[in-house]
């Protein structure tokens, strides 16, 4: 890769980046800048911080959800800090709850049908599963952040919203 391209043509136009013998790639730090561990994509556009953000007000988390934690008057998010008052809380539900009848019921009412017509109603069995998330959202202060919260059973979203909701009362 650190070649120089054997395809390219003689014209002005040439298709890829310059690539210079021992020169750092895509990923790599830039050499000459201390201190510096990735290489922005757009020059001038900020990076997010890749460490945990630290909480200036302190005080235990009133409310988490999923990796959004309220303390204080402040929501913390992996990309930062964002002010509590004015936020603005938003859910969907992307979980869906299926229901089918488990494998043994088939058995047993195979088993079964052959000594007594009653084992057709092992039939009537059946297995509730969920699966998907729940996105919540919150917007303040110019900011916004999803996170995606597993759904464990049909009452997940019902407890999501509780957990909303009151994260909209402290909102106010």
């Amino acid at each position: 890769m650190s070649e120089p391209n054997p395809y390219k043509d003689s014209g002005e136009y040439q298709w890829g980046p310059d690539q210079q013998a021992g020169a750092p790639g895509y990923g790599y730090p830039q050499p000459g800048v201390p201190g510096q561990q990735y290489q922005p994509t757009m020059p001038g556009v900020p990076v997010p911080p890749q460490h945990a953000p630290v909480v200036q007000g302190g005080g235990a988390p009133v409310l988490s959800l999923g990796d959004i934690t309220i303390v204080g008057d402040q929501i913390i998010t992996p990309a930062g800090a964002m002010p509590l008052k004015g936020a603005v809380w938003n859910a969907m539900d992307m979980s869906r709850t299926e229901e089918k009848m488990p494998t043994v019921a088939i058995v047993l009412a195979v088993i079964f049908f052959i000594f007594c017509l009653l084992g057709l109603l092992f039939l009537l069995m059946k297995e509730k599963t969920t699966t998907g998330f729940i996105q919540v959202t919150v917007t303040s202060g110019g900011r916004h952040h999803a996170t995606m919260i597993p759904a464990t059973g049909p009452d997940t979203m019902h407890r999501v919203m509780a957990q909303l909701n009151y994260a909209r009362s402290l909102s106010m």
